[in-house]
């Protein structure tokens, strides 16, 4: 059955059998009144019909007037057949007044489970007195310690339906936190996503702008060619913002279900394949030789999981994005993604290698250096979330290197 049609009948069924048995109730109750009376008939009968109503459409039926209105019935009751008549010991008034005692219990606990905490407390406490003192209506005993006694023991089943409301409460209070948990981290990670990747496009823009400037004097047969790569990277960078949001629209998806970005067709995230037309695109917009060093057979891009491969490919965007920005004068940047199964778990190894600037600028990661950034900070705990490793720093020849070992499983 399609996902959208299923929910109508979910709501549809609860109001049906709350109706089908308020009408079995109203029924059987006209059939007792002649022997109960109606002094039992009528608080029981409001109690019933209130906790089906609250049951059964608890959007349309209000909450605390409906339990007040409940809390007057019952006393009322109480009232009128005080002090009991001999002959409710037996016969279908005690059944009404276990039936009342029910329902009343079912009002306590969606008081507790609904109502605020004020409402809930007033209410639930006087509905909850009231249901166990409907006992005395069929018997008084002979001493007030044994109709106290008696009284404690029926509001058990008041406590006890309180305790199952809060419980609920609170189930409900941690699955809200849990989704503005679950909301912010989606924010956050677009944040970062558009971070990694769209800065990358923008800062090749920057720097393919700024060469535009440079050669425009003299060689202005240049301006154009160099005109067409902004462009590229223009909607390149228009591309990576699209499927960063469609990917995060599907993130609410349940399973089996498409999400709202769609189902067959919805961009996936970013992957090793995908690595190769970064590195391509580093390259074309600066002046440095780049050398990559990629594993790509089918074996090993198999037996590398989505997330694994996902952050493989933030690791060298946000690596060659620091070296566009911090080192754009390197002339030599080695990246390397290659499986590393030397050791008792198999790793994917991903580095980024940048030699020392041929004009005095600062290295790569200056900036990480100096705390200002937090792509690094982001991507670490990326990758040890998933039992990885993560390192950067400086080598002994004055460029930087960002270098990731992540698990790939047996």
């Amino acid at each position: 059955m399609p996902h959208d049609e299923r929910h109508p009948l979910r709501n549809v069924l609860p109001s049906t059998l709350c109706a089908v048995l308020g009408a079995g109730g109203l029924t059987a109750a006209l059939l007792a009144a002649p022997s109960a009376g109606w002094r039992a008939l009528l608080p029981m009968t409001v109690a019933v019909l209130a906790a089906l109503a609250l049951t059964g459409l608890p959007a349309r039926v209000p909450l605390a007037p409906t339990a007040s209105a409940v809390a007057v019935a019952s006393a009322l009751g109480t009232a009128a057949q005080f002090p009991p008549p001999a002959e409710t010991q037996q016969g279908p008034a005690g059944l009404l007044a276990l039936v009342e005692v029910a329902a009343l219990l079912v009002i306590v606990l969606l008081l507790a489970r609904r109502a605020p905490v004020r409402q809930a407390i007033v209410l639930g406490s006087a509905i909850g007195l009231l249901e166990s003192t409907v006992v005395l209506r069929l018997q008084l005993p002979p001493t007030v310690l044994e109709a106290a006694a008696q009284s404690a023991f029926f509001a058990l089943g008041a406590v006890a339906a309180a305790a199952i409301g809060g419980y609920l409460r609170t189930l409900e209070s941690r699955r809200l936190l849990a989704v503005r948990e679950a909301r912010r981290t989606q924010r956050l990670q677009l944040a970062r996503d558009l971070h990694d990747f769209v800065a990358h496009d923008v800062s090749g823009i920057v720097v393919l702008a700024q060469a535009a400037q440079v050669v425009g004097a003299g060689r202005p047969d240049q301006v154009l060619p160099l005109l067409a790569q902004i462009e590229a990277a223009g909607l390149q960078a228009l591309g990576s913002m699209d499927r960063t949001v469609h990917m995060l629209d599907g993130a609410d998806a349940t399973p089996g279900q498409p999400g709202p970005g769609g189902g067959e067709g919805r961009p996936q995230a970013y992957g090793l394949t995908d690595i190769v037309d970064v590195v391509d695109r580093f390259r074309a917009a600066g002046r440095a030789e780049v050398d990559l060093d990629i594993d790509l057979t089918p074996n090993h891009v198999g037996r590398v999981p989505r997330e694994v491969a996902a952050t493989a490919h933030r690791a060298v965007v946000e690596a060659l994005t620091n070296i566009r920005r911090h080192a754009p004068t390197t002339p030599l940047v080695r990246v390397r993604i290659l499986p590393d199964l030397s050791g008792p778990v198999p790793l994917l190894a991903v580095s980024v290698t940048n030699s020392a600037p041929s004009l005095h600028g600062g290295g790569a990661g200056e900036r990480a250096r100096r705390g200002g950034g937090s792509g690094l900070a982001g991507l670490a705990e990326r990758v040890e979330a998933l039992g990885g490793t993560f390192d950067f720093g400086a080598p002994a020849d004055g460029g930087w290197r960002t270098s990731a070992a992540l698990p790939i499983g047996e």
